[in-house]
């Protein structure tokens, strides 16, 4: 279980880079009251951080206006842009890097939020809140070979998205003592939540649960959850373990920005792209504010550890 605590080790000078939180957006208004929420138990793990909500569409604010508040609030400051997103994709290799490579300030973009094993706690939590009887099938290995899991997950054409929820399930499958899990997906990938369950139970698996890998409730999250045979977990939502991952993707930004790492890996010397400011000068940048890269490892060392 996580406490709320923060780690002792990072706290943030006033002149600290801001965390940006971007989610995606939604038109259910539970979303936004989520995100919001989340973003409460952020600030309170981390006092004294600015932090801040942009959207990619569809709810205020945009993320482009909460940059363009940044600029005017501390024009000569830096921000973090962390994704309240789950895997790689269009809008972690794309989207923000986009955006920060037209801020006027020193803006880093960090790694999405999976695979995690803070996000396989908060998954396993979920299950066992909405029921999973975690007690019964240990003590009962005819019951653990009946059950399984199905991860819904929002889906996405990209391969390395498809890739991360895979190692995701890998991980809850493992936390879950052997129990299978299935990635399945409610849009742009398969298999579907009903293809993935008919494939549990044609191992026998006719005891399944939906883990819901979703940042927030929403049209995909409710629509995956309705085809539950058994329980269904909420999303991951405000669970302590989402706050401390956000810090945690900060703080590893502040030592490695992740886009222009991600870039450079997977493209040519001449192709390669600038995410911002030149990455020596960014990093210069980051080091020099009262924030340190050294703080922020051993932050992270607390976070895993705790």
């Amino acid at each position: 279980m996580f406490s709320d605590r923060p780690a002792p080790a990072a706290v943030p000078g006033p002149g600290a880079p801001s965390l940006v939180v971007v989610a995606h957006g939604s038109r259910d208004p539970r979303a936004l009251r989520t995100v919001t929420a989340l973003l409460d138990r952020v600030r309170a793990l981390r006092p004294g951080l600015d932090v801040r909500l942009g959207h990619i569409e569809l709810n205020e604010p945009l993320l482009t206006d909460t940059l363009a508040t940044l600029e005017a609030d501390a024009p000569d400051g830096a921000a973090v842009l962390v994704p309240l997103l789950l895997s790689r994709g269009y809008h972690v290799k794309q989207d923000l890097p986009a955006a920060a490579s037209v801020s006027r300030r020193v803006t880093l973009v960090a790694a999405p939020l999976g695979p995690h094993p803070l996000l396989t706690e908060a998954l396993h939590d979920r299950l066992v809140e909405a029921g999973w009887p975690v007690d019964a099938l240990a003590a009962d290995p005819a019951a653990r070979r009946t059950a399984g899991v199905v991860l819904a997950a929002a889906g996405s054409r990209d391969p390395q998205s498809a890739e991360d929820t895979r190692r995701t399930a890998a991980l809850l499958g493992e936390r879950l003592g052997g129990v299978p899990v299935l990635p399945a997906y409610a849009s742009a990938a398969s298999p579907t939540v009903p293809e993935a369950l008919r494939a549990l139970a044609a191992r026998g698996r006719h005891r399944t649960a939906i883990a819901s890998y979703f940042t927030a409730p929403g049209y995909f999250a409710t629509r995956s959850t309705a085809h539950a045979p058994w329980i269904a977990a909420a999303p991951l939502g405000t669970h302590p373990a989402m706050a401390r991952l956000l810090l945690h993707r900060y703080d590893e930004a502040l030592v490695k920005p992740y886009a222009a790492h991600a870039q450079a890996a997977h493209e040519p010397n001449e192709q390669r792209r600038t995410y911002g400011p030149p990455l020596p000068d960014v990093l210069a940048a980051a080091s020099s504010l009262p924030f340190t890269s050294a703080s922020a490892s051993t932050s992270a060392h607390h976070l895993t550890s705790a």
